[in-house]
């Protein structure tokens, strides 16, 4: 019994911690003069992360790497089909220019570099330095293109004015912002931890734990953060927290992983699941740049491809 009240306990505080995630993300971005879309792609998607770090540190001390690699791989398998799906089948997502320019090329390099470096069966410390200066090089990227963007406003007259920050950020905000990582990481460790016992005690097999609860609980802060902000309108928020999620989670999660400890890549990773994940990252390609939307249709589509994924794990890997 307790077991369940912790995976409910979880979901509720997953719920109020991506209410103040939101709140204070957007709050912040108005103040200082940015793009919701930029605080999601760095911000939020890094503390969003936060559980899988969490579980990859604690997998590759235990010497169990592969948990590691294959969470991140089913992350960003929901990440892109279950979440950016439900997202847009509520409401059509818009996409920026810049996304689909930068962003895209980033997470997709990223998984496709994630696949050769672990090839070999080993990401070394080495491995996870390339990745680490990915993530860091994304986040100077963004942050300049959105800031400079973002400053220069076009005038009627047709001149650009140069727009600085609106001031400083109330200490209220910046407390709301932390509250609510803190409450979402505590809260996706409570789901997934009592998740896992409840499928132990109902005879599932740690396989499927791993490919399903594990990724769909390290997932629940970008699925939780991603249906408020489409709610309350932040789309952008949504699309960077997801997008932004995705590249983090290879590049600095597995970066960061692999140099506290070389990670084990099984065979069975590298033929499958990496570039299963990869594909789902190719798939974005046809789908983002016409009309730099993604339609209700293409979002429930998404939602019906991870379904069947789900499906043929169960029948093939159980």
């Amino acid at each position: 019994m307790t077991d369940y009240v912790l995976v409910v306990a979880g979901l509720a505080a997953l719920v109020l911690g991506a209410e103040w995630l939101v709140r204070g993300g957007s709050a912040i971005a108005t103040r200082l003069g940015v793009s919701p879309l930029l605080v999601g792609l760095t911000v939020v998607s890094i503390g969003t992360s936060l559980p899988e770090l969490a579980v990859g540190i604690d997998a590759a001390i235990n010497d169990a790497g592969p948990l590691a690699v294959g969470n991140i791989a089913g992350t960003n398998i929901v990440n892109l089909l279950l979440i950016l799906g439900l997202s847009a089948a509520m409401a059509p997502l818009a996409l920026r220019r810049r996304t689909v320019r930068i962003d895209l090329p980033i997470m997709i390099v990223s998984a496709l570099l994630l696949w050769a470096l672990a090839a070999n069966g080993t990401l070394s410390r080495l491995d996870g330095a390339l990745l680490l200066l990915i993530a860091i090089a994304y986040t100077a990227a963004v942050i300049r293109v959105d800031l400079v963007a973002n400053r220069r406003q076009p005038l009627d007259d047709g001149t650009v004015e140069i727009r600085a920050p609106a001031g400083g950020v109330p200490w209220w905000h910046v407390v709301q912002l932390i509250a609510g990582l803190a409450i979402v990481v505590v809260g996706a460790d409570w789901l997934v931890n009592g998740a896992v016992e409840v499928a132990s005690d109902l005879g599932v097999s740690e396989a499927v734990i791993g490919l399903t609860i594990v990724a769909i609980g390290t997932s629940a802060p970008e699925l939780v953060t991603t249906v408020v902000s489409t709610i309350r309108g932040e789309r952008d928020l949504a699309i960077g927290n997801l997008i932004g999620s995705s590249v983090y989670n290879i590049a600095f999660i597995l970066g960061a992983t692999s140099l506290v400890h070389p990670i084990e890549v099984t065979d069975e990773l590298i033929r499958i699941d990496l570039p299963l994940m990869a594909g789902v990252a190719l798939l974005c390609i046809p789908v983002f740049v016409t009309g730099r939307r993604i339609t209700r249709a293409e979002g429930i589509a998404f939602v019906l491809a991870y379904i069947a994924y789900l499906v043929l794990l169960l029948v093939f890997r159980t």
